[in-house]
């Protein structure tokens, strides 16, 4: 398992991140101890989770499943100093039955100081833990001045229940905007942005509010204190199935003459390489130098963790990696 430094913090983190978002809901807890011992095993220390997953599995689900059961994993391991661990805040649903199933954008509990500070404790709570080493503002608040929010998370900081913060689903211009209010105050900036990202690249025309575009890309290699976290690599496995692709919810911001080529071209280096076009795009990404992201799975099984990991023993060549940046 290879490293990377976490922004410019010296902090080296795993490439391949395990997310845990499905741990405790459709991942039961047996499963997941062993998911996450299999994860360690293999050199991992990054475990990625949320406060409010995983509430939209089935009915009874509330948030809080998966920093639940990882608590207990750690405490029946006693391993919290081998784990590199991030949760998120500002996304918790207080009603998820109202939204359960249903398309609309549910009404998320905000970044505002006092819920920032209430949702870490009780993440913290679940987690069985004095403090996280990664704290994200899961889902950008636009209804909050930002200046309440980086003031909180200084704060957190300062009390030594984060280590560092990150942010999430934000556009551009918003990141610049909270990276030169940290810059003015002296408040702590985020080392880390988890956004969507994978080998596909977003259609004109696409919604670019938690897709990386060129113009974020950038962004990101003129500022390099600050990591992407690539969430959703391989799209709900849709590389590998074209029968999946076809009228996938995932597929909607990338449907289009350039996805065909790009999905055409990896089909068939899978095939002579033979590994899985899920596992090429991983490997492709886990490539990447400019900027290097930290790529971030989310797998529901052993075997499909297996996959993931298996990702990390392809080795493109030079010629291979213009091939499918082309």
């Amino acid at each position: 398992m290879q490293t990377t430094e976490l922004g410019r913090t010296g902090e080296q983190v795993s490439k391949l991140s395990l997310g845990a978002m499905l741990m405790g809901t459709r991942t039961d807890e047996q499963t997941a101890f062993r998911m996450l011992d299999r994860y360690l095993d293999s050199g991992g220390s990054f475990v990625d989770t949320a406060d409010c997953y995983a509430w939209w599995p089935a009915p009874g689900n509330t948030g809080g499943e998966s920093e639940t059961v990882l608590g207990r994993w750690l405490a029946a391991r006693g391993n919290r100093d081998r784990v590199f661990l991030s949760t998120k805040g500002s996304a918790w649903v207080s009603d998820p039955d109202r939204y359960r199933g249903r398309p609309e954008r549910p009404d998320y509990a905000g970044a505002g100081a006092d819920t920032l500070r209430k949702a870490l404790d009780d993440s913290l709570t679940r987690l069985g833990t004095d403090h996280v080493d990664l704290y994200y503002v899961h889902v950008d608040d636009r209804a909050t001045p930002l200046e309440e929010t980086l003031a909180a998370l200084t704060g957190l900081v300062q009390a030594g229940k984060v280590r560092h913060i990150g942010w999430s689903n934000v556009r551009t211009w918003r990141l610049e905007r909270i990276l030169g209010l940290c810059d003015r105050h002296g408040w702590q900036a985020p080392v880390a942005l988890q956004q969507q990202h994978s080998y596909l690249r977003p259609a004109p025309g696409a919604r670019y509010l938690s897709i990386v575009d060129d113009e974020q890309l950038d962004h990101l290699r003129a500022n390099p204190s600050v990591s992407l976290v690539a969430y959703s690599p391989i799209l709900k496995g849709i590389y590998d199935d074209p029968a999946k692709r076809d009228g996938h919810p995932a597929m909607g911001d990338y449907a289009g003459p350039d996805a065909e080529a790009r999905l055409a071209r990896l089909t068939t280096m899978a095939g002579d390489l033979g590994v899985t076009p899920n596992q090429l795009v991983l490997a492709w990404l886990l490539h990447q130098t400019d900027p290097a992201p930290i790529t971030l799975v989310g797998p529901r099984t052993p075997d499909q963790l297996d996959t993931a990991l298996g990702a990390l023993d392809i080795k493109l060549t030079d010629e291979q990696r213009t091939l499918l940046d082309g």
